[in-house]
């Protein structure tokens, strides 16, 4: 039996429909201004933090193989079917953005849209529906039991 913190895996999807909410508005409202490109840099780095989290939750939870890096969380849970490939390349491109947000963020254009910000609200939405699908069907047959 497999032991998988539901409950982290749900706290952190639940923030999804307000952070494509703003990554929306980001997008279809776009000038170019500080506070846009501050507002934008933050939901890139939740948006992918949220989905290593719940990537870590379900390689821990169901002891997939380790992974050895951000990319790689992706690759594991697309690999174990968790969701499809073309959404895993897209979330890899989201976790390569990683450095350059925490670590380069003296460097980062924040008066340029990221492509990703227009991509994502849709695909973030996409990811919860996959993850909890995954989940479902992994574990709704051992919990009746």
């Amino acid at each position: 039996m497999y032991y998988v913190n539901r409950e982290g895996i749900e706290n952190r999807l639940a923030c999804i429909p307000d952070l494509a909410a703003a990554l929306q508005a980001l997008a279809s409202e776009w000038k170019g201004t500080l506070l846009e490109g501050l507002a934008q840099e933050r939901a890139l780095h939740l948006a992918l933090e949220i989905v290593t989290d719940v990537g870590s939750f379900l390689i821990d939870g169901f002891m997939m193989r380790d992974a050895s890096s951000y990319e790689d969380i992706i690759d594991v849970i697309a690999g174990e079917g968790v969701l499809p490939g073309a959404q895993a390349a897209v979330f890899r491109e989201l976790v390569s953005l990683r450095k350059p947000l925490v670590q380069d963020y003296d460097s980062w254009p924040r008066g340029t849209l990221q492509p990703l910000t227009q991509e994502l609200p849709d695909l973030l939405g996409r990811f919860a529906a996959d993850v909890r699908a995954y989940l479902r069907q992994e574990l709704d047959p051992w919990e009746a039991r």
